[in-house]
């Protein structure tokens, strides 16, 4: 595993920073959102440092694959009949914390279009 040493999500994927895990294996960690956007927001981090999802998408496909797998499981355990997924990639959008994160949002309606 590559880490960085000032890289918030490393920090807690290391448990250097507390979090409330929910999920964790050899490429996943999933945990609760601190400033939550729907009753269920969890957050699921690579346990590798890559700054976005397309970065991650060119480096390893499979890990990528492993997020959506992981962000199934967590729904499920949550007990969401639906749930939406987001990357945000790049500082534009909205990414504030550049260690790739899919973001599992549910239990509550959502709009279309989004943002």
């Amino acid at each position: 595993m590559e880490f960085d040493p000032d890289c918030l999500f490393c920090k807690i994927i290391q448990g250097k920073i507390p979090a409330e895990i929910v999920f964790r294996n050899e490429n996943v960690v999933a945990f609760r959102d601190i400033t939550p956007q729907a009753p269920t927001h969890v957050l699921l981090v690579p346990t590798l440092h890559v700054a976005n999802a397309g970065d991650l998408a060119k480096l390893s496909p499979t890990v990528l694959g492993a997020l959506f797998t992981a962000a199934c499981e967590v729904a499920a355990s949550a007990g969401l009949d639906g749930y939406r997924t987001v990357f945000n990639t790049g500082e534009s959008v909205g990414q504030s914390v550049f260690h790739v994160h899919l973001h599992l949002l549910g239990g509550r309606s959502f709009s279309w279009p989004p943002g």
